[in-house]
């Protein structure tokens, strides 16, 4: 699966200049222009690392950060701000962030350190829980909660939620399903993953999570809530 982003800019150039070259660059991005926005859709622990402007409408990347880590979000933060003050420097990364970019910057040196927070991000391990709502989903035990109470999954559902849950608001395909779930196409057919999902589906309709997970006639599954939906700007989506 391609890395996931997370920018975070109130400008609306400086989003479309980032999910361009990022993209380019072999990885998934989604935009967010506030502060609560981005603190709702980084809060699903769906994305492999954060690049958070610090001056942001209704709450500054300094408070996002801070209410990312008391909820035990752990996705690597970059901070990126036109301050290249020690002091300012030194909050942030006492705040919990990776790093520090400084604007304006050079878009080949930020890549340069993307890559190196998504190298360290891999060997320390995925986020160990992803929420959609009040979906959790819990990789370190492999339980899935929805409201508090244990939703029983088989390995493969697991697997499945799994995948849609990292990728929340995001379209997984068929195909990429059957990629990350049976390790090669060959091994399985469109109509196991079509399976699997109406499986997991009826589970969750019957723990009151309906509607999460969603299928995208044409394109394949996504999984979402109100809520995310609210937030994504439709670029993203």
């Amino acid at each position: 699966m391609r890395p996931r982003v997370l920018v975070v800019d109130d400008e609306l150039g400086v989003r479309r200049a980032l999910q361009r070259g990022l993209g380019a660059e072999g990885m998934d991005v989604v935009t967010a222009a506030d502060g609560p926005s981005a603190l709702d859709i980084a809060r699903t622990g769906a994305f492999d690392v954060i690049l958070l402007d610090i001056m942001l409408p209704g709450l500054s990347g300094y408070r996002v950060l801070q209410a990312l880590r008391a909820d035990g979000v752990t996705t690597p933060v970059l901070l990126v701000s036109a301050k290249d003050g020690e002091i300012d420097q030194a909050d942030g990364l006492d705040l919990g962030a990776d790093g520090y970019v400084v604007k304006p910057f050079s878009f080949v040196v930020l890549v340069a350190q993307v890559r190196a927070v998504l190298r360290r991000g891999a060997a320390e391990g995925a986020e160990r829980r992803l929420k959609v709502g009040e979906l959790v989903v819990d990789r370190a035990v492999r339980e899935v909660r929805f409201a508090g109470e244990l939703v029983p999954l088989s390995p493969r559902e697991f697997a499945v939620l799994e995948v849609l849950i990292s990728r929340a608001g995001a379209v997984v395909t068929k195909d990429e399903l059957l990629r990350t779930v049976w390790g090669d196409e060959l091994a399985a057919t469109r109509n196991a993953v079509e399976v699997y999902v109406g499986y997991l589906r009826r589970k969750l309709d019957a723990a009151g999570a309906g509607g999460i997970v969603r299928t995208v006639r044409g394109h394949g599954y996504l999984a979402s809530s109100s809520e995310l939906d609210a937030v994504l700007e439709p670029r993203t989506r």
